[in-house]
C-alpha cells in the first residue's frame, strides 16, 4: 500500500487499534447446562439473566444474541452444543456446571476444546465475583477461544451471571476485534 499523504494520519494496523468499531454487532450464543432445566423440571433462569446482562452493557457495538440453547449436564451434550454454537456466533457464554456438584462438569469439557486459554479473563470475572461474595472462588470459569469465537463460562447463580458478564463489558469488544481482524502488525 502507499504511504500515507503528508499531513493525513496513518492508518491503524488493524480494526482493533482503530477508533471506529470494527464490526456493526457482536453476535453471541447463550448455552445454559443444567440437569433440571433441560428436563423442564424448572424455567432456565440463567439464560435470561445472561441476556438481560448482556442488555444493560454500554458498548462501542451492537451485542446481539443469536443462539440459546439448554443442555444437561452430559459431556457429550455440552461439547455438541459449544461446537455448534461457535460456527455461528463471536461470543459464546455458558451458565451452570462449574461447581463442585458431582455433575458439575463444563469446564472439564470446554477448557480442552479452547485453542486459546485466557487465564486473565477468568480471573476478572473471579474478581469481579469477590466484590460481592466470597463464595465467587467456589466457581471454576474458562475463557478462550474455539476458532474465532470467545468462550466463557459463567456460574448458574443469575445473581454471578449479572456479575462476571458485568467484568467482561470492557473486554468483549476488544476480543472480538482480534479475533475478527487477525493478529496485529506490531
Amino acid at each position: 500500500p502507499a504511504p500515507p499523504a503528508e499531513g493525513a494520519a496513518a492508518a491503524p494496523c488493524c480494526p482493533a487499534h482503530s477508533s471506529a468499531p470494527p464490526a456493526e454487532r457482536i453476535r453471541v450464543g447463550l448455552l445454559t447446562v443444567s440437569d433440571r432445566a433441560s428436563r423442564g423440571e424448572y424455567e432456565d433462569r440463567s439464560g435470561p439473566a445472561m441476556e438481560a446482562a448482556l442488555g444493560k452493557l454500554h458498548m462501542p457495538v451492537r451485542v446481539e444474541v443469536v443462539a440459546r440453547d439448554v443442555v444437561p449436564d452430559e459431556e457429550d451434550r455440552i461439547r455438541a452444543a459449544v461446537q455448534a454454537m461457535c460456527a455461528s456466533v463471536d461470543v459464546l457464554l455458558t451458565s451452570g456446571g462449574t461447581g463442585f456438584g458431582p455433575r458439575d462438569r463444563t469446564p472439564e469439557v470446554v477448557g480442552p476444546m479452547l485453542e486459546r486459554r485466557a487465564p486473565g479473563v477468568a480471573a476478572a470475572m473471579l474478581a469481579e465475583g469477590l466484590k460481592h461474595t466470597e463464595l465467587a472462588v467456589m466457581a471454576r470459569p474458562v475463557a478462550g477461544t474455539l476458532g474465532t469465537t470467545f468462550v466463557a463460562t459463567l456460574p448458574g447463580s443469575v445473581k454471578a451471571v449479572s456479575e462476571n458478564i458485568r467484568a467482561l463489558q470492557p473486554l468483549l469488544p476488544r476480543i472480538v476485534a482480534l479475533l475478527q481482524s487477525g493478529e496485529c502488525t506490531h
